[in-house]
């Protein structure tokens, strides 16, 4: 990456109808358009989970016209950073990227009262990454 460069952050889970969706937005909501951020599932479901939608809608961040995607190499090895949420031995690895793997708990098939724990789980740790991209002068 370079210092003229917008990092970009994939991140990844089986899905992508719940985990990795919720944290696509929290990062584009904090970002902006100082980082491209991307989302995919290794094995993608027909729509958003409607209680993540709620949940995001809770806080200001709509994600009810998202869709899931599945998870292509071209989108791993163009990413700077790769975060998994669950995909397993799924997801390609490259060398000279950076992975994190976030152990969350999936918001399938929960209630909103489940669900907004593991909302607030994603803000957070989607703000402490953005910390680390792009440090506050």
């Amino acid at each position: 990456m370079s210092e003229a460069a917008k990092p970009t952050v994939l991140f990844v889970c089986v899905h992508n109808a719940g985990r990795s969706q919720m944290a696509a937005a929290w990062l584009a909501h904090l970002a902006g358009d100082r980082v491209d951020v991307r989302s995919a599932g290794s094995a993608p479901a027909d729509a958003v989970n409607p209680v993540a939608v709620t949940a995001m809608a809770e806080v200001g961040i709509d994600i009810s016209a998202k869709t899931p995607k599945v998870l292509s190499v071209e989108a791993v090895r163009t990413s700077d950073v790769v975060i998994t949420m669950g995909c397993g031995d799924t997801c390609p690895v490259f060398p000279g990227k950076r992975y994190l793997d976030w152990k969350l708990e999936d918001p399938a098939g929960q209630n909103l009262d489940a669900v907004r724990p593991i909302r607030d789980e994603i803000g957070q740790r989607v703000q402490v990454l953005l910390d680390e991209l792009l440090p506050r002068a």
